[in-house]
């Protein structure tokens, strides 16, 4: 079969299994929820699509009977903690999180104790476990705020991600505490790659994910969330960018500029280094086989809801 038939017939292929996911989402009342970081095609197929706070905050207020969670484990953890009595949906349990892998909770509690009189804050890229030993969830969109709302003599635990917690130990001028962990896409981005890069494209901006080693967030004429850059191409009038974070994130930065022009910082030059394995884990194949036999279903203990939803809440409503 020749290319052009190949891709017709894919084509052909992502419609028909479109219109049976639609089909049994309506049939379900179900609701599907994709990260940036999916492929496009799980992005066009999902009821709503955004970064850990958007979609922690979507999770909390849907009203459908299932939820599929197009994302990462911890994100479905995330969402049956928000609503232990909806299914919760994964399409691959496979699909984990580096940054979260990072931080065991049994290794996180020993260390705890280290430090009893402090706060802990964690990233919401953690496990549900981690979840339930910390005080505050926090996601890369609104750690800095919550951070400077507390009292300046505040004793700080900042868990999993340390380039995180160094950016905002920076930023604010804090020394929280720092859990040795990092998210294995974005910590392998080096300064040299931002260079290369900025010496062939001098007029771009760089924008950066703070889950970036803090060399690599020097160079950057912004650092933010997942939507925070969205909305910073958007809005500037600048025409090409440098952009250091998870690939998935230009399917949407394209869509909403298809005028400007951006460049993503790779580990190595001909690879698909900044691609999250875990998050590719996610097509329509699984998700329409997911939906159909409401298989694999996300399931937690009573306690661990309870005591995982607490910081979730803080950082949602300030409860």
């Amino acid at each position: 079969m020749k290319i052009g038939a190949q891709m017709t017939q894919v084509n052909r292929d992502n419609t028909m299994l479109r219109e049976k996911i639609a089909q049994l989402k309506k049939e379900k009342n179900a609701i599907i929820l994709a990260h940036y970081y999916t492929i496009p095609e799980v992005q066009e197929a999902a009821d709503f699509v955004g970064d850990s706070l958007a979609l922690a905050k979507n999770a909390a207020e849907t009203n459908a009977d299932i939820i599929l969670f197009a994302g990462v484990h911890f994100m479905a953890e995330t969402a049956k903690i928000l609503n232990k009595d909806k299914k919760v949906l994964i399409p691959d349990m496979e699909a984990g999180c580096s940054l979260a892998d990072s931080c065991p909770a049994a290794e996180f509690e020993a260390f705890l104790k280290e430090y009893p009189d402090h706060a802990v804050l964690s990233y919401i890229n953690c496990s549900a476990a981690v979840k339930t030993l910390s005080d505050i969830i926090v996601t890369s969109g609104n750690a800095l705020k919550i951070v400077e709302s507390l009292p300046k003599d505040e004793k700080i635990i900042f868990a999993p991600d340390r380039n995180l917690g160094a950016f905002i130990n920076h930023e604010t001028g804090r020394e929280m505490v720092l859990w040795n962990g990092a998210c294995h896409v974005h910590d392998q981005l080096q300064a040299e790659q931002v260079l290369a890069l900025k010496c062939q494209h001098p007029e771009a901006k760089v924008i950066a994910h703070p889950e970036c080693k803090g060399v690599v967030l020097a160079l950057a004429d912004f650092v933010g969330s997942t939507v925070a850059m969205l909305n910073y191409v958007t809005r500037e009038m600048h025409n090409s960018y440098i952009v250091a974070t998870e690939t998935g994130i230009l399917y949407e930065m394209k869509k909403r500029n298809p005028q400007k022009e951006f460049f993503v910082v790779n580990s190595q030059e001909s690879c698909s280094c900044n691609d999250c394995e875990y998050m590719k884990k996610n097509n329509l194949e699984n998700i329409y086989q997911t939906l159909l036999y409401e298989q694999p279903e996300l399931i937690l203990d009573e306690k661990t809801i309870e005591l995982a939803r607490k910081p979730i809440e803080r950082m949602l409503f300030g409860s």
